[in-house]
């Protein structure tokens, strides 16, 4: 194995303080981790190419919550510097090109641009046979509309008299009609709107009354703190609601009842929240793998976590659960 350069011992140790797995940053970066062992290592051989090195080494401390300038400047000699390369095929090509005798050029051009000039004419000559077509089948249709428009027009006017007589003898009888149906209506949608309203806030209600009430009850206590390991008690509340928010950065998230079986075991993305209802378990063990901006609540109540995020960002959360009705 080969030793570890001070650029990769450094990056190591942020990603394990965060409790990140090369395989989580492998999922938060889309980095392969044969890479991602390279950065550490210092064995920049495996990369393809020094652009990559520069470019994966900025992901990766973008993953972990690294000032990429910062790095950059104070381990610039553990990171390699891009270059140009040669380009062989485009150097090849120029030699060819001198190559040609000069005295060639011009009747070589002049050959090239032959067939689509041939092209151009055909396609022009043609487009102006097609327009004279069209233009003597638009005026025979022009002259052949006209005399049937007028022969139509005259047709209509008759047709519009007797049209608008009717119409206006069922508009009459119609017109009361309609405007008691649109009284109706109007007061049945009236109706429904204020039956909706009085629901809707009886529900608000009742659903602020049962939190009042469960929030008055509720007690959560702190039982046991060791390392980066707390447990707290549950009590005096008939429902056990776990909310986890991340805000500042994505952070590796495991949420496990007391007999082991997971909730929950993989990335929790910035800005997302991810909720869980344990009313059926007795305990529930979090497991946070980057602490700092992430938001606890219980029941809907904000709970502090157990310690500092800037001193300890891995906590490890156990929370007792007792219902009320069982005390």
């Amino acid at each position: 194995m080969l030793a570890l350069t001070e650029l990769g011992q450094r990056l190591r140790q942020e990603r394990e303080s965060k409790g990140l797995s090369l395989e989580d940053l492998q999922k938060l970066t889309k980095i392969q981790k044969r890479y991602l062992l390279g950065i550490e290592e210092g064995n920049y051989e495996v990369m393809p190419g020094k652009f990559y090195v520069r470019a994966f080494i900025k992901q990766y401390c973008e993953a972990i919550g690294l000032d990429t300038d910062a790095i950059f400047e104070e381990y610039k000699s553990d990171i390699p510097s891009t270059q140009t390369e040669d380009m062989p095929q485009q150097l090849s090509r120029v030699r060819s090109r001198k190559e040609i005798p000069q005295h060639t050029k011009g009747v070589s051009k002049a050959y090239d641009y032959l067939p689509t000039v041939l092209v151009v004419a055909g396609v022009v000559v043609v487009g102006i046979i097609i327009w004279v077509i069209a233009q003597n089948i638009v005026s025979d249709k022009n002259k052949e509309q006209a005399n049937q428009e007028a022969l139509n027009s005259e047709v209509q006017q008759s047709n519009t008299q007797e049209e608008t007589n009717e119409t206006t003898a069922k508009n009459d009888n119609s017109k009361s009609e309609d405007e008691q149906s649109a009284a109706d209506k109007k007061e049945q949608e009236k109706e429904k709107a204020e039956k909706e309203k009085a629901a809707k806030e009886k529900a608000e209600k009742e659903k602020a009354e049962k939190e009042k009430k469960d929030s008055g009850k509720q007690e959560y206590k702190e039982v046991q703190k060791t390392g980066r390991s707390a447990t707290y008690a549950l009590s005096g509340t008939d429902a056990f609601n776990l909310e986890v928010t991340s805000t500042q950065a994505d952070t590796w998230l495991d949420v496990k009842n007391g007999k082991g079986n997971a909730f929950f075991s993989s990335i929790l993305k910035k800005g997302e929240t991810k909720e869980f209802d344990l009313t059926k378990e007795t305990e529930a063990r979090v497991n946070i793998g980057y602490s700092p901006g992430v938001e606890l609540k219980v029941n809907g109540k904000a709970v502090d976590l157990p310690f500092d995020s800037s001193k300890q960002v891995r906590q490890v959360v156990t929370i007792q659960y007792q219902p009320a009705e069982a005390q």
